[in-house]
Protein backbone atom coordinates (compact mmCIF):
# COMPACT_ATOMS: atom_id res chain seq x y z
CA UNK A 1 0.00 0.00 0.00
CA UNK A 2 1.30 3.48 -0.90
CA UNK A 3 1.74 6.35 1.52
CA UNK A 4 1.54 9.62 0.48
CA UNK A 5 4.82 11.77 1.48
CA UNK A 6 4.72 16.59 1.56
CA UNK A 7 8.33 15.91 -0.11
CA UNK A 8 10.07 12.76 -1.73
CA UNK A 9 13.79 12.62 -2.70
CA UNK A 10 14.77 9.85 -5.13
CA UNK A 11 17.46 8.74 -7.60
CA UNK A 12 20.16 10.17 -4.80
CA UNK A 13 24.09 8.61 -6.19
CA UNK A 14 24.96 9.25 -2.62
CA UNK A 15 22.85 9.83 0.90
CA UNK A 16 24.66 10.89 3.71
CA UNK A 17 22.48 10.34 6.22
CA UNK A 18 24.61 11.18 9.41
CA UNK A 19 27.03 9.61 11.60
CA UNK A 20 27.96 5.65 11.26
CA UNK A 21 26.74 3.29 14.06
CA UNK A 22 29.25 1.07 12.33
CA UNK A 23 32.95 1.25 11.82
CA UNK A 24 32.73 4.85 9.58
CA UNK A 25 32.34 8.27 10.52
CA UNK A 26 29.46 8.34 7.83
CA UNK A 27 26.83 6.08 7.09
CA UNK A 28 26.31 6.29 3.27
CA UNK A 29 23.96 4.75 1.42
CA UNK A 30 23.77 4.74 -2.71
CA UNK A 31 20.75 4.30 -4.99
CA UNK A 32 18.88 6.01 -2.40
CA UNK A 33 15.76 8.09 -1.47
CA UNK A 34 14.55 9.91 1.40
CA UNK A 35 10.76 10.87 2.26
CA UNK A 36 9.09 13.50 4.40
CA UNK A 37 5.99 13.81 5.90
CA UNK A 38 4.68 17.00 8.15
CA UNK A 39 8.56 18.16 7.34
CA UNK A 40 10.17 14.90 9.21
CA UNK A 41 11.69 12.22 7.58
CA UNK A 42 9.75 9.09 7.41
CA UNK A 43 11.73 6.67 5.42
CA UNK A 44 15.35 6.26 4.42
CA UNK A 45 16.37 3.77 2.33
CA UNK A 46 16.81 2.24 -1.39
CA UNK A 47 15.12 4.37 -4.10
CA UNK A 48 13.08 1.40 -5.36
CA UNK A 49 11.72 0.94 -1.84
CA UNK A 50 10.84 4.18 -0.62
CA UNK A 51 9.37 5.54 -3.64
CA UNK A 52 7.74 2.24 -4.11
CA UNK A 53 6.10 3.10 -0.06
CA UNK A 54 6.12 6.86 -1.07
CA UNK A 55 5.59 7.87 -5.23
CA UNK A 56 7.02 10.88 -6.11
CA UNK A 57 4.18 11.47 -8.19
CA UNK A 58 1.47 11.82 -4.86
CA UNK A 59 4.06 13.52 -3.53
CA UNK A 60 3.63 17.52 -3.18
CA UNK A 61 7.27 18.13 -3.96
CA UNK A 62 9.32 15.49 -5.46
CA UNK A 63 13.21 15.88 -6.49
CA UNK A 64 14.42 13.52 -8.72
CA UNK A 65 18.62 13.87 -7.99
CA UNK A 66 19.68 12.21 -10.76
CA UNK A 67 22.21 10.21 -9.49
CA UNK A 68 23.94 13.06 -7.45
CA UNK A 69 24.57 13.65 -3.35
CA UNK A 70 22.27 14.70 -1.13
CA UNK A 71 23.49 15.33 2.42
CA UNK A 72 22.33 17.37 5.63
CA UNK A 73 21.55 20.76 6.00
CA UNK A 74 24.15 22.39 7.20
CA UNK A 75 25.14 23.72 11.21
CA UNK A 76 26.80 26.75 11.94
CA UNK A 77 27.14 26.63 15.44
CA UNK A 78 29.16 30.22 16.10
CA UNK A 79 28.12 33.17 14.40
CA UNK A 80 27.87 36.92 15.33
CA UNK A 81 25.42 37.92 12.30
CA UNK A 82 23.64 40.59 13.49
CA UNK A 83 25.63 43.98 13.67
CA UNK A 84 25.90 47.19 12.06
CA UNK A 85 28.62 48.97 10.25
CA UNK A 86 31.84 47.57 7.78
CA UNK A 87 35.37 46.77 8.81
CA UNK A 88 37.06 46.31 5.53
CA UNK A 89 39.55 48.35 5.75
CA UNK A 90 40.70 46.82 8.65
CA UNK A 91 41.14 43.52 6.81
CA UNK A 92 43.82 45.84 4.25
CA UNK A 93 45.59 47.43 7.94
CA UNK A 94 46.33 43.99 8.63
CA UNK A 95 47.86 43.02 5.32
CA UNK A 96 49.93 45.84 5.97
CA UNK A 97 50.72 43.95 9.81
CA UNK A 98 48.84 45.84 12.07
CA UNK A 99 47.64 43.16 14.46
CA UNK A 100 43.86 42.64 15.69
CA UNK A 101 44.73 44.02 19.81
CA UNK A 102 46.95 46.83 17.78
CA UNK A 103 43.16 47.91 15.78
CA UNK A 104 41.06 47.19 18.88
CA UNK A 105 43.35 49.68 20.76
CA UNK A 106 43.00 52.06 18.37
CA UNK A 107 39.33 51.75 18.46
CA UNK A 108 38.64 49.58 15.81
CA UNK A 109 37.65 45.94 15.85
CA UNK A 110 35.06 45.02 18.26
CA UNK A 111 33.92 48.50 19.70
CA UNK A 112 34.22 49.96 16.56
CA UNK A 113 31.33 47.69 15.08
CA UNK A 114 29.23 48.34 18.50
CA UNK A 115 29.61 52.20 18.04
CA UNK A 116 27.90 51.53 14.80
CA UNK A 117 25.29 49.05 15.92
CA UNK A 118 24.01 51.40 18.49
CA UNK A 119 23.37 53.82 16.29
CA UNK A 120 21.24 51.37 13.19
CA UNK A 121 17.83 51.38 13.82
CA UNK A 122 16.03 47.82 14.52
CA UNK A 123 15.36 47.52 10.94
CA UNK A 124 18.49 48.29 9.46
CA UNK A 125 19.61 45.16 12.01
CA UNK A 126 17.15 42.98 11.32
CA UNK A 127 17.30 43.65 7.39
CA UNK A 128 21.35 43.30 7.60
CA UNK A 129 20.85 39.68 9.51
CA UNK A 130 18.44 38.30 7.00
CA UNK A 131 21.04 39.34 4.15
CA UNK A 132 23.75 37.05 5.77
CA UNK A 133 21.09 34.63 6.20
CA UNK A 134 19.60 34.28 2.91
CA UNK A 135 23.31 33.93 1.66
CA UNK A 136 24.17 30.94 4.29
CA UNK A 137 21.14 29.41 3.13
CA UNK A 138 22.35 29.45 -0.42
CA UNK A 139 25.24 27.70 0.62
CA UNK A 140 23.23 24.97 2.30
CA UNK A 141 22.97 26.27 5.83
CA UNK A 142 19.51 25.40 7.84
CA UNK A 143 20.71 25.65 11.24
CA UNK A 144 22.27 29.17 12.55
CA UNK A 145 23.60 30.03 15.97
CA UNK A 146 23.89 33.63 16.42
CA UNK A 147 25.38 35.60 19.55
CA UNK A 148 24.56 39.37 20.71
CA UNK A 149 27.69 41.33 21.61
CA UNK A 150 27.68 44.29 19.71
CA UNK A 151 25.88 46.52 21.43
CA UNK A 152 27.59 46.30 25.83
CA UNK A 153 24.74 47.55 27.42
CA UNK A 154 21.34 46.51 27.92
CA UNK A 155 19.44 47.94 25.78
CA UNK A 156 21.10 47.12 22.63
CA UNK A 157 22.03 44.03 23.78
CA UNK A 158 18.30 43.29 24.06
CA UNK A 159 17.87 44.76 20.65
CA UNK A 160 20.30 42.38 19.13
CA UNK A 161 18.51 39.31 20.52
CA UNK A 162 15.04 40.97 19.44
CA UNK A 163 16.87 41.24 15.83
CA UNK A 164 17.87 37.13 16.21
CA UNK A 165 14.08 36.50 17.40
CA UNK A 166 12.77 38.36 14.28
CA UNK A 167 14.77 36.94 11.82
CA UNK A 168 14.12 33.49 13.01
CA UNK A 169 10.44 33.98 12.26
CA UNK A 170 10.97 35.36 9.02
CA UNK A 171 13.02 32.96 7.22
CA UNK A 172 13.44 30.00 6.82
CA UNK A 173 17.11 28.64 8.38
CA UNK A 174 16.55 28.23 11.99
CA UNK A 175 18.04 30.48 14.37
CA UNK A 176 19.48 29.90 18.16
CA UNK A 177 20.12 32.71 19.88
CA UNK A 178 23.47 33.19 22.13
CA UNK A 179 23.51 36.89 24.82
CA UNK A 180 27.52 37.46 24.60
CA UNK A 181 27.31 40.87 26.54
CA UNK A 182 30.88 40.08 27.50
CA UNK A 183 32.01 40.32 24.36
CA UNK A 184 34.27 43.19 25.06
CA UNK A 185 35.04 45.93 27.36
CA UNK A 186 32.73 49.17 26.43
CA UNK A 187 34.77 52.47 26.24
CA UNK A 188 33.43 53.72 28.75
CA UNK A 189 34.06 51.12 31.44
CA UNK A 190 36.63 49.16 33.38
CA UNK A 191 36.43 45.44 32.69
CA UNK A 192 35.47 44.75 36.52
CA UNK A 193 32.66 47.30 36.48
CA UNK A 194 31.44 46.20 33.12
CA UNK A 195 31.04 42.72 34.55
CA UNK A 196 29.42 44.07 37.24
CA UNK A 197 26.73 45.41 34.82
CA UNK A 198 26.41 41.82 32.42
CA UNK A 199 25.72 40.57 35.80
CA UNK A 200 23.46 42.94 37.81
CA UNK A 201 21.43 44.38 34.75
CA UNK A 202 21.87 42.59 31.16
CA UNK A 203 21.80 39.30 32.57
CA UNK A 204 18.32 39.47 33.98
CA UNK A 205 16.88 41.55 31.61
CA UNK A 206 17.87 38.44 29.07
CA UNK A 207 16.68 36.44 30.93
CA UNK A 208 13.15 37.82 31.29
CA UNK A 209 12.74 38.90 27.60
CA UNK A 210 13.21 34.62 26.94
CA UNK A 211 14.70 34.53 23.43
CA UNK A 212 18.67 33.80 24.43
CA UNK A 213 19.72 30.10 25.17
CA UNK A 214 22.96 30.14 26.04
CA UNK A 215 25.67 32.43 27.78
CA UNK A 216 28.62 33.64 25.48
CA UNK A 217 31.95 35.18 26.89
CA UNK A 218 35.35 36.31 25.45
CA UNK A 219 38.13 34.80 28.03
CA UNK A 220 41.03 36.65 26.30
CA UNK A 221 44.16 38.73 27.96
CA UNK A 222 43.12 42.01 27.56
CA UNK A 223 39.45 41.26 27.48
CA UNK A 224 37.61 39.24 30.63
CA UNK A 225 40.47 37.02 32.69
CA UNK A 226 39.52 33.48 33.84
CA UNK A 227 37.82 34.93 37.30
CA UNK A 228 35.31 37.35 35.35
CA UNK A 229 34.67 34.92 32.82
CA UNK A 230 33.47 32.67 35.19
CA UNK A 231 31.56 35.02 37.09
CA UNK A 232 29.46 35.93 33.74
CA UNK A 233 29.04 31.82 33.15
CA UNK A 234 27.79 31.27 36.60
CA UNK A 235 25.11 34.17 36.57
CA UNK A 236 23.92 33.07 33.09
CA UNK A 237 23.45 29.60 34.31
CA UNK A 238 21.35 30.55 37.23
CA UNK A 239 18.72 32.04 34.57
CA UNK A 240 18.99 28.74 32.68
CA UNK A 241 21.40 30.05 30.04
CA UNK A 242 23.76 27.35 29.26
CA UNK A 243 27.63 28.50 29.23
CA UNK A 244 30.07 28.46 25.85
CA UNK A 245 33.01 30.07 26.52
CA UNK A 246 35.53 31.96 23.27
CA UNK A 247 38.93 30.30 24.59
CA UNK A 248 42.69 29.86 23.98
CA UNK A 249 42.31 31.83 20.84
CA UNK A 250 45.06 34.67 20.64
CA UNK A 251 46.69 32.98 23.87
CA UNK A 252 46.28 30.18 26.32
CA UNK A 253 44.39 31.52 29.82
CA UNK A 254 42.44 28.95 30.91
CA UNK A 255 39.51 29.35 29.47
CA UNK A 256 38.87 25.37 27.88
CA UNK A 257 39.86 24.37 31.51
CA UNK A 258 37.08 26.68 32.48
CA UNK A 259 34.61 25.46 29.86
CA UNK A 260 35.33 21.91 31.42
CA UNK A 261 34.85 22.90 35.08
CA UNK A 262 31.18 24.82 34.49
CA UNK A 263 30.16 21.52 32.10
CA UNK A 264 29.80 23.99 29.05
CA UNK A 265 27.57 23.36 26.02
CA UNK A 266 31.26 23.86 23.98
CA UNK A 267 34.63 25.61 23.69
CA UNK A 268 35.37 27.32 20.71
CA UNK A 269 38.10 28.92 18.76
CA UNK A 270 40.90 26.89 20.99
CA UNK A 271 43.89 27.29 18.57
CA UNK A 272 46.49 27.51 21.90
CA UNK A 273 44.19 24.57 23.46
CA UNK A 274 47.15 22.20 24.68
CA UNK A 275 46.89 18.03 25.21
CA UNK A 276 45.66 18.60 28.76
CA UNK A 277 43.32 20.69 27.55
CA UNK A 278 41.05 18.49 24.88
CA UNK A 279 41.54 15.72 27.91
CA UNK A 280 39.38 17.84 29.63
CA UNK A 281 37.26 19.09 27.26
CA UNK A 282 36.31 15.29 26.56
CA UNK A 283 35.84 14.31 30.09
CA UNK A 284 33.61 16.83 30.54
CA UNK A 285 31.60 16.43 27.48
CA UNK A 286 32.47 19.96 26.08
CA UNK A 287 31.56 19.87 22.47
CA UNK A 288 35.07 21.82 20.59
CA UNK A 289 33.95 23.99 18.01
CA UNK A 290 36.81 25.17 15.53
CA UNK A 291 36.85 28.18 13.39
CA UNK A 292 39.16 27.82 10.64
CA UNK A 293 37.69 30.96 8.98
CA UNK A 294 39.25 32.91 11.50
CA UNK A 295 42.65 31.72 11.40
CA UNK A 296 42.69 32.21 7.55
CA UNK A 297 41.13 35.78 7.94
CA UNK A 298 43.97 36.09 10.61
CA UNK A 299 46.75 34.73 9.03
CA UNK A 300 47.18 32.53 12.26
CA UNK A 301 47.96 29.16 13.20
CA UNK A 302 45.36 27.14 12.78
CA UNK A 303 43.37 24.87 15.79
CA UNK A 304 45.16 21.11 16.08
CA UNK A 305 41.53 19.20 14.69
CA UNK A 306 43.42 15.97 14.39
CA UNK A 307 44.79 16.24 18.23
CA UNK A 308 40.88 16.12 19.00
CA UNK A 309 39.65 13.72 17.19
CA UNK A 310 42.13 11.22 18.09
CA UNK A 311 40.67 12.05 21.85
CA UNK A 312 37.29 11.09 20.51
CA UNK A 313 35.85 14.48 20.85
CA UNK A 314 32.73 15.24 18.67
CA UNK A 315 34.73 18.34 16.68
CA UNK A 316 32.36 20.99 15.13
CA UNK A 317 33.40 23.39 12.55
CA UNK A 318 31.88 27.03 12.15
CA UNK A 319 32.36 30.50 9.76
CA UNK A 320 32.60 32.44 13.17
CA UNK A 321 31.33 34.84 10.31
CA UNK A 322 31.20 38.65 12.14
CA UNK A 323 32.72 41.79 10.57
CA UNK A 324 36.49 40.32 11.37
CA UNK A 325 35.63 37.22 9.43
CA UNK A 326 33.29 37.63 6.58
CA UNK A 327 32.95 34.17 5.75
CA UNK A 328 29.03 32.77 5.29
CA UNK A 329 29.93 29.54 3.74
CA UNK A 330 29.99 26.04 6.15
CA UNK A 331 31.35 24.90 2.78
CA UNK A 332 34.21 27.08 2.82
CA UNK A 333 34.94 26.08 6.20
CA UNK A 334 35.03 22.36 5.85
CA UNK A 335 37.67 22.98 2.77
CA UNK A 336 39.59 25.09 4.91
CA UNK A 337 39.32 22.24 7.81
CA UNK A 338 40.16 19.24 5.11
CA UNK A 339 43.34 21.60 3.84
CA UNK A 340 44.53 23.38 6.90
CA UNK A 341 43.96 21.19 9.65
CA UNK A 342 43.83 17.40 8.53
CA UNK A 343 40.62 16.40 8.57
CA UNK A 344 38.89 14.05 5.64
CA UNK A 345 36.07 15.58 4.02
CA UNK A 346 33.92 12.68 5.97
CA UNK A 347 35.08 13.99 9.11
CA UNK A 348 34.64 17.79 8.32
CA UNK A 349 31.19 17.32 6.74
CA UNK A 350 29.98 15.26 10.06
CA UNK A 351 31.74 18.32 12.29
CA UNK A 352 29.58 20.75 9.69
CA UNK A 353 26.12 18.83 10.41
CA UNK A 354 25.57 16.48 13.42
CA UNK A 355 29.01 17.15 15.71
CA UNK A 356 27.91 21.19 15.25
CA UNK A 357 24.18 20.45 16.15
CA UNK A 358 26.09 18.79 19.50
CA UNK A 359 27.43 22.12 20.39
CA UNK A 360 23.90 23.78 20.31
CA UNK A 361 22.23 21.16 22.25
CA UNK A 362 20.33 19.94 19.74
CA UNK A 363 19.77 15.95 19.73
CA UNK A 364 16.80 15.79 17.92
CA UNK A 365 18.43 14.30 14.45
CA UNK A 366 19.50 17.69 13.43
CA UNK A 367 22.00 17.42 10.89
CA UNK A 368 21.32 13.72 10.18
CA UNK A 369 18.55 12.58 7.86
CA UNK A 370 17.54 9.61 9.73
CA UNK A 371 14.46 8.91 10.81
CA UNK A 372 12.26 11.19 12.96
CA UNK A 373 14.84 13.88 11.85
CA UNK A 374 13.70 17.54 9.82
CA UNK A 375 13.85 17.12 6.74
CA UNK A 376 17.01 19.37 6.26
CA UNK A 377 18.27 18.30 3.40
CA UNK A 378 21.46 19.60 0.48
CA UNK A 379 21.16 18.25 -3.13
CA UNK A 380 24.31 19.08 -4.43
CA UNK A 381 25.42 19.92 -7.72
CA UNK A 382 27.71 16.42 -7.72
CA UNK A 383 27.93 12.92 -7.09
CA UNK A 384 29.88 12.45 -3.97
CA UNK A 385 29.61 14.69 -0.62
CA UNK A 386 33.39 15.04 -1.28
CA UNK A 387 33.04 17.77 -3.57
CA UNK A 388 31.19 20.34 -0.45
CA UNK A 389 35.17 20.64 0.99
CA UNK A 390 36.54 19.82 -2.78
CA UNK A 391 35.08 22.18 -4.35
CA UNK A 392 36.13 25.39 -2.96
CA UNK A 393 35.86 28.14 -5.67
CA UNK A 394 32.40 27.76 -6.34
CA UNK A 395 29.38 26.40 -4.15
CA UNK A 396 28.34 22.54 -4.39
CA UNK A 397 24.68 23.36 -3.42
CA UNK A 398 22.34 22.82 -5.75
CA UNK A 399 18.91 23.08 -4.05
CA UNK A 400 18.13 23.51 -0.37
CA UNK A 401 15.45 21.74 1.88
CA UNK A 402 14.11 22.99 4.88
CA UNK A 403 11.64 20.78 6.75
CA UNK A 404 10.83 19.26 3.28
CA UNK A 405 10.47 22.46 1.61
CA UNK A 406 12.46 23.63 -1.11
CA UNK A 407 13.62 26.88 0.12
CA UNK A 408 16.73 27.82 -2.19
CA UNK A 409 17.36 25.90 -5.97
Amino acid sequence: MSETAGCVVFDVGELVVGPSEGDGPLEIREDAAIAAVDGEVVAVGSSEDVTREYPPENAETAIDAEGRAVVPGFVDPHTHAVFAGDRSDEFEAKLRGKTYQEILEEGGGILRTVRATREASDERLLANCRGHLETMLAHGTTTVEVKSGYGLDTETELRLLEAVDRADDAQPVDLVATFMGAHAVPEEQDAEGYVDAVVEDQLPAVADQGIARFCDVFCEEGVFDVEQSRRVLEAGAEYGLRPKVHAEEFTRLGGTQLAADLEAASADHLLFATEDDVDALVDAGVVPVLLPGTAFGLGEEYADARTFLEAGAPVALATDFNPNCHSRSMGFTQTLGAVEMGMTPAEALLAATHDAALALDLEDGTGTLREGASADAVVLEASSYVHVAYRFDTSAVDTVLKAGEVVHG
